[in-house]
């Protein structure tokens, strides 16, 4: 079987593995990039777990520097082939605290990792999508990119940028054959650190090797019937709290 790459930026222990993992059973070479191996080292060992075949690389960027994400995605595309799949999941971080005492620096860092770094992600590799005219960009977002927060108002604003440079990827680019989804994840992941912090069952979280399933389903749309937004919540969610 022919392979294609799928890159993962920030590719953790958590849906970043599952991604990998399932990437890889379903024929595709993996390329992971993160701030350090040590990060992505669980992502490394399922994805080579699931494919033994598979091509399995890491590749060191860092999302708060644009110049490093655009960097490595081209060394990927250089040492494994075209990229047909990108996967952009990063997340910045959830400080608390009320919208006016935001610093200048903190609004910055939130626009360089959520918006910035997702956008070198892209300019890395559209063009050789647009030049063979297929190929999907995904972006794992939140619920916050639709309500704003009077208590994490960083969160909101980051993913508020990545919901519109989606959009504005989407409608420049479907025509010459690449899909660009915004993933928004209404839900708790089924990860360890939030089954600790949280206490939530099983049924409340959503199991991230489904979430990586619909991921792939995302690419596998047909021309005809593509979405741009993709909203994932377990059947336990009540819309509202």
């Amino acid at each position: 079987m022919s392979r294609t790459v799928c890159a993962i930026v920030g590719a953790g222990d958590g849906l970043g593995q599952s991604l990998a993992r399932h990437f890889a059973a379903n024929g595709f070479d993996i390329a992971l990039l993160s701030r350090s191996a040590a990060g992505s080292a669980a992502a490394l060992a399922a994805a080579g777990a699931a494919d033994p075949s598979a091509a399995v690389k890491y590749f060191q960027v860092d999302a708060m520097k644009p110049d490093t994400v655009e960097q490595g995605l081209g060394k990927v595309a250089k040492d494994m082939g075209q990229i047909d799949v990108l996967i952009y999941n990063v997340r910045g971080g959830m400080q608390a605290k009320a919208p006016l005492d935001v610093s200048f620096e903190e609004l910055r860092d939130i626009y360089e990792i959520e918006v910035v770094g997702a956008y070198a992600a892209a300019r890395a590799v559209m063009p050789g999508m647009i030049e063979r005219g297929h190929g999907s960009v995904i972006y794992s977002s939140a619920t916050a990119a639709l309500r704003g927060s009077g208590t994490n108002p960083l969160y909101a604003m980051g993913k508020f940028g990545l919901r519109a440079l989606a959009q504005n990827l989407a409608k420049a680019y479907a025509r010459d054959g690449v899909h660009v989804a915004h993933v928004r994840l209404d839900c708790a992941l089924d990860v360890p650190i939030v089954r600790k912090h949280y206490g939530l069952k099983t049924e409340e979280m959503s199991n991230t090797d489904d979430v990586a399933e619909s991921y792939l389903w995302i690419h596998r749309q047909p021309k005809s019937a593509w979405s741009n937004e993709i909203e994932i919540r377990p059947y336990t969610e009540n819309w509202t709290f």
